[in-house]
């Protein structure tokens, strides 16, 4: 049994501490990478990463790891909840109340190639939060996640081809709506 697996027996018959905070800090900087990368915001990031070790520990009996990875497990239960965030009342309203002039501007020599990357990645969030839940988990594992095709097919349970087909079905989406 590696020491993961040792960890996750631990938090699972013991509630051990120990093993939880060392399961974290070993994932820790990948999903916050992976919530910043669909939020480009450093504090609803940490908030978000907060959010999803804390639902994993809290259904960590549920994981079973011959169904999946526990790295598989987690970025299933990241995906779900950053889905989860851009449904959420507070998305929606935070998106009304923040003007533009209250963002923080670092660098005024690459401010407008990093809004216009914000903007891309907010428009392509703002789409992909439009497509069914399915299709969002498989773009989100894709995009963020940089998981492969056959990756994402394993954590879903479906066929490559019926990912393959959301997949490319919703990056023509958004491409068509980018143009517009």
């Amino acid at each position: 049994m590696d020491k993961e697996q040792r960890w996750i027996k631990q938090i699972q018959t013991n509630a051990s501490e120990s093993a939880a905070n060392a399961l974290v800090s070993k994932y820790y900087k990948e999903i916050y990478a992976f919530c910043f990368k669909q939020t480009l915001n450093q504090d609803l990031s940490l908030d978000l990463t907060q959010e999803i070790f804390i639902s994993t520990l809290q259904s960590i009996h549920t994981y079973d790891k011959k169904r999946a990875s526990f790295r598989t497990w987690l970025y299933r239960l990241a995906a779900n909840k950053i889905v989860d965030y851009y449904r959420s009342k507070t998305y929606r309203y935070t998106q009304f109340s923040q003007p533009i002039e209250d963002r923080e501007i670092v660098d005024e020599h690459d401010l407008v190639l990093s809004l216009e990357y914000k903007e891309d990645v907010e428009q392509v969030n703002a789409i992909v939060n439009n497509l069914e839940s399915s299709s969002q988990q498989i773009m989100r594992l894709k995009l963020f996640g940089d998981y492969t095709l056959k990756e994402i097919a394993e954590m879903e349970s479906i066929p490559v081809s019926t990912v393959k087909t959301r997949y490319y079905a919703a990056l023509r989406k958004i491409r068509k709506e980018m143009e517009v």
